[in-house]
């Protein structure tokens, strides 16, 4: 079986995972932590970065932070992975789910249209007109590796005071490349940024996450936090309900040495991208998705789009078919608004993503993943066609 995605161990992991063995410094304490959140900033240039245990108490703890409470309504897209759906509710919060732009990102054109037009502005909040609550914040989710269209958000969130928390779990590594966003990566755009490096993901810890910051007060918020609020370490003091979500020393010393070969792997997704794109394009009825042209991508995963009228079979056929032949592929998550615990939520404008959902495919797109491998891939899906 060709797997979907799997990590590519190569590096110094077994090195610096032995350092902290023969030290014992296996915990949540110790200097590969201190030196992911530091590579992270280099990386990013984020000025801040708070490790923890993974990419869903970071959005949790970054919500919590920017001001979500009980109560409050906070925009999120309907195409993603639930994990920041959840967060909202963790908080005892509200989605209101949005459609999805055809990067598969959230669509933020109907995003400012929601904002102008479905919300008033009083005593310094916006206010959902449909709901009378409170709309505190946005979760930008950068989906697949390609960056969010984010550019005319940034302004209006600050005219209406709606908090900015990024979701690039699936985009280290990916920056914009069109003034005035230039060089500036995704997850450092807006309040807080949260990043995750589970085992699927283009660098792994085996979990893991990380939340990023250019504001001290909120990183100094977030380590507090996510150490269990100690206000005091030898006497244990407590003045603040906090939460165990810190990263062992072992993970980070996976983190760091996956992190230095960072570019070397995007350079490599981006050659395989490259390869299935040329030779799926002349497929009929199949086609890989583009990437956005005004960021640079990390091509984390790849999306098989079709026709089915023209290629002949659906997607979950043709997942079938791929799956007797040896090749592991997923459709998208499911529509969040259609999920049960969110089907009574508001949504707005959902449309693309009904057919995003139903024509894309995920397929094999690993770092180690090999020319042949692609090849055969290849071939199969030209001759279901044939």
């Amino acid at each position: 079986m060709i797997p979907l995605s799997v990590p590519h161990i190569r590096g110094n992991e077994w090195k610096y995972i032995k350092e902290c063995l023969d030290t014992e410094w296996v915990s949540s304490v110790g200097k590969y932590v201190t030196r992911f959140e530091e590579d992270i900033c280099k990386l990013t240039s984020a000025k801040h970065a708070v490790a923890c245990v993974n990419g869903t108490a970071a959005l949790q703890v970054a919500l919590q932070i920017v001001g979500v409470v009980p109560g409050d309504e906070v925009l999120v897209p309907t195409v993603t992975f639930i994990a920041p759906v959840n967060a909202i509710r963790y908080l005892n919060a509200e989605p209101v789910f949005m459609d999805c732009d055809r990067f598969y990102n959230i669509d933020m054109g109907k995003v400012i249209d929601f904002i102008r037009t479905e919300t008033i502005y009083k005593n310094g909040f916006s206010y959902n007109k449909s709901s009378g609550k409170r709309i505190s914040a946005i979760v930008t989710v950068h989906v697949f590796g390609n960056a969010v269209n984010i550019f005319e958000l940034i302004d209006l969130c600050k005219e209406r005071n709606i908090k900015i928390v990024e979701d690039a779990a699936e985009s280290i590594g990916v920056f914009y490349n069109l003034d005035p966003l230039k060089n500036i990566y995704a997850g450092t755009v807006g309040d807080m940024g949260c990043y995750s490096f589970n085992g699927n993901k283009i660098i792994t810890t085996g979990g893991g996450g990380m939340i990023v910051t250019n504001n001290i007060e909120y990183a100094e918020k977030a380590k507090y936090l996510t150490t269990q609020a100690k206000d005091h370490e030898i006497y244990y003091i407590h003045n603040e309900i906090g939460y165990n979500y810190r990263l062992t020393n072992i993970q980070a010393a996976m983190g760091v040495a996956q992190l230095e070969r960072l570019n070397e792997y995007i350079l490599i997704k981006k050659k395989n991208y490259g390869i299935y794109k040329n030779n799926i394009d002349k497929i009929p009825g199949l086609s890989l998705a583009e990437v956005p042209g005004y960021a640079e991508s990390n091509y984390w995963f790849y999306c098989l789009q079709i026709d089915e009228k023209v290629y002949g079979k659906n997607r979950d056929q043709l997942m079938e078919y791929l799956h007797v032949n040896g090749i592991q592929t997923r459709p998208i998550w499911h529509l969040n608004h259609l999920q049960k615990p969110y089907r009574n939520c508001q949504s707005y404008g959902i449309e693309n993503a009904y057919k995003i959902f139903a024509d894309t495919l995920n397929i094999p797109c690993s770092v180690n993943l090999g020319e042949e491998q692609i090849s055969y891939v290849i071939e199969k899906l030209a001759d279901e066609k044939k």
